[in-house]
């Protein structure tokens, strides 16, 4: 044993070797991280090019924005804009159409989503399903220029619905059919997207719960009620929360393709409103600005709201 330390004892202290530090080694881990997030890098910078930069803009909702003056330049006026905002005559209607559309569309498309991903899962050929899953998806991936100019087709005095009818209505020029329209035609482009997000839910589902349900005598439906939902519950609340904080979203490029002068009581909303003050009427960027301002905040307010509801009542976390 002395003989041991001697031997350590013996061995000169170099100052080198003292101050010299681990060699930092990477591993397979840490070289996957690094390539994943490479692969996320130019989403980060088109995130932030397009989405975090332009925030600073936000402050011509406080002046009296002139393009020749610029952001440096312009009169700041502090909340004047909003004022004249919340003053307008149309403003309680604007506000209304944007919330009744959107809470509708919201409400049927979810409730709809849901059965028809029951639906789809129910189908016992392979195939089937997925011919039907691939028909009800496809208008989703269509813009509203070209779906809206076909509905425009669709529903005018000479379209097919008259002809299919035997009638002469302009439907959407009827403040009393177009926002229905407005709806249903929204539903019909979407549904297949959250059908197909809900399926992907149910698949996940552990098949030994039906098998003991069929053992226990349990029919189809009573399988969807006591298995298929409480096992999607979770991704139903993550959409739930996500549509409401998108309810001040009422759908800007389907209804500015669709509507017209003589429908705004019914269907102009924040975003169309939006746009005519800053592109139509009269330039008024600082107005268009605190339009779109006010309905960012209601929605980050509904959002927050809605996340603590579904934290407080099912335990539910997205972070």
């Amino acid at each position: 044993m002395s003989n041991t330390n001697n031997a350590f004892a013996a061995q000169p202290l170099d100052g080198n070797s003292l101050s010299r530090k681990p060699k930092f080694k990477i591993t397979s881990k840490t070289k996957t991280q690094l390539i994943m997030w490479g692969m996320m890098l130019p989403s980060f910078v088109l995130a932030l090019i397009f989405n975090i930069v332009p925030l600073f803009g936000l402050i011509i909702a406080f002046q009296k924005y002139e393009v020749g003056a610029g952001i440096w330049k312009s009169q700041f006026v502090d909340v004047y804009n909003f004022t004249r905002l919340f003053n307008r005559p149309d403003f309680g209607r604007v506000l209304f159409n944007t919330v009744y559309i959107a809470i509708w569309k919201i409400a049927l498309t979810t409730v709809l989503s849901i059965i028809t991903a029951l639906l789809l899962n129910e189908m016992v050929t392979n195939r089937g399903k997925k011919i039907v899953q691939t028909i009800i998806f496809l208008p989703y991936f269509l813009s509203w220029a070209l779906i809206g100019a076909v509905f425009v087709d669709m529903f005018g005095i000479d379209g097919a619905v008259n002809a299919l009818l035997g009638t002469k209505i302009d439907f959407l020029a009827s403040n009393t059919y177009f926002r229905p329209i407005i709806i249903l035609t929204d539903v019909w482009k979407n549904i297949g997207y959250q059908a197909v997000v809900f399926l992907a839910a149910v698949t996940t589902i552990d098949p030994s719960l039906y098998e003991a349900a069929e053992v226990d005598g349990a029919n189809r439906w009573q399988k969807c009620w006591h298995i298929t939902l409480p096992c999607i519950k979770s991704m139903i609340i993550l959409i739930c929360v996500l549509n409401i904080g998108n309810i001040m979203n009422a759908g800007f490029e389907q209804i500015l393709v669709m509507y017209n002068p003589i429908v705004y009581e019914t269907g102009d909303i924040l975003d169309t409103l939006s746009y005519r003050e800053a592109m139509v009427t009269g330039s008024d960027y600082s107005l268009s600005t605190a339009i779109g301002l006010f309905r960012g905040v209601i929605n980050c307010i509904l959002f927050a709201i809605a996340y603590k509801i579904a934290h407080k009542v099912n335990g539910y976390k997205i972070f």
